[in-house]
């Protein structure tokens, strides 16, 4: 069973950086792997993904020119570098994996089936 574990969340200010980090342990030979969240009230979404052979992105149009996803395949770890933070971007981000077809819905969190804890990303003014 893969479980995920994600760190790197805390607390910036508007304009800041925050990198999260995602590492897979045990056998993930899911297709992809993404990153979402969920703020308070709201509904979790998704944020960015990536294909775990190939390097295929895919981002939010909340997430473009400000985050980016990448992968380490000999660490298991996908991490998501966030630059120019909003304090909209405010939430618990969570990682994910799954088998998504390309082409698929690979920002729907309900395309995914092993999540991490979720890690808290607070942004103010």
């Amino acid at each position: 069973q893969v479980q995920l574990v994600e760190s790197g969340g805390g607390s910036v200010q508007a304009g800041g950086s925050l990198r999260l980090s995602c590492a897979a342990s045990g056998d993930n030979s899911r297709m992809c792997m993404g990153w979402f969240r969920q703020a308070p009230g709201k509904k979790r979404e998704g944020v960015a993904s990536i294909y775990t052979s190939g390097d295929s992105t895919y981002y939010a149009d909340s997430a473009k020119g400000r985050f980016t996803i990448s992968q380490d395949n000999h660490k298991n770890t996908v991490y998501l570098q966030m630059n120019s933070l909003k304090p909209e971007d405010t939430a618990i981000y969570s990682c994910a994996t799954g088998g998504v077809v390309e082409g698929g819905p690979i920002l729907n969190p309900l395309a995914y089936g092993i999540w991490g804890q979720g890690t808290q990303v607070t942004v103010s003014n």
